[in-house]
């Protein structure tokens, strides 16, 4: 059974239809990026399957069972957590109680110190308020509170945006260490070659509709693709 599958789903936001027919699917322990260029549909298709979105038609199924009515917090319970973009951390709040308070709303939450262990630079920054910290080091702290909450899907939304390089390697890592815990992930990225280097299929959406999907292998072989929906080449995906 696939963790996730969305079938012809369109969404919109009030009036604007923002998602056609877009379908997708996600298997077991499975790393997939939702690539596309800013405004393709990439973000909203995330918000959809969170239910911020509401789908008007089609259906996502999360293990089997219909999700696309619940609430909010009813699909967030069922082991689907989002990362989003803006980060979000609590400003004043410190490190470790920006752990706890998303530890306390969880159902079954792991143990905070794990975290440490998946994030020692915040090991250090225990008693940092979140305002007090790096871009990255809020990436990561945004990444440990959707963690410590145990999930089973864990949806990134541009994890490297607005990163230094430097920084981008170090969450790199992370992240790496992160898909082999037995979490399934989504991901969107503008950073093609951070996701081709995470992932092992990837979704290509365009005007908030499929146009591709298949193993990072052969994506990095499709120089076409890469430079009309990706914009980059062949030199830019080794």
């Amino acid at each position: 059974m696939s963790v996730l599958t969305l079938e012809d789903v369109n969404a919109y936001y009030g009036n604007s239809h923002v998602l056609f027919e877009l379908s997708l699917e996600l298997e077991e322990h499975e790393v997939v990026a939702l690539l596309g260029r800013n405004g393709a549909g990439k973000t909203t298709t995330l918000r959809t399957i969170t239910g911020t979105i509401p789908r008007r038609e089609g259906h996502i199924a999360y293990r089997g069972e219909e999700i696309v009515d619940m609430s909010v917090d009813a699909i967030s319970n069922r082991g689907i957590k989002l990362v989003p973009e803006e980060r979000r951390v609590f400003p004043t709040l410190t490190v470790m109680e920006n752990l706890q308070l998303a530890a306390e709303i969880a159902p079954d939450p792991r143990d905070i110190e794990e975290m440490f262990d998946i994030f020692p630079v915040l090991d250090d920054l225990r008693r940092n308020q979140g305002q007090n910290l790096s871009g990255g080091e809020q990436q990561m702290l945004s990444v440990a509170r959707a963690l410590v909450q145990n999930p089973d899907l864990l949806l990134l939304d541009e994890p490297t945006e607005g990163l230094a390089p430097v920084i981008v390697d170090d969450l790199g890592e992370v992240l790496a260490d992160v898909v082999e815990r037995d979490v399934t992930v989504l991901m969107t990225e503008q950073n093609v070659e951070f996701a081709l280097e995470l992932s092992e299929r990837s979704y290509i959406v365009d005007r908030g509709s499929n146009v591709w999907e298949g193993p990072i292998d052969q994506l990095r072989q499709r120089d076409d693709l890469l430079e009309e929906y990706l914009s980059v080449g062949a030199a830019g995906a080794d």
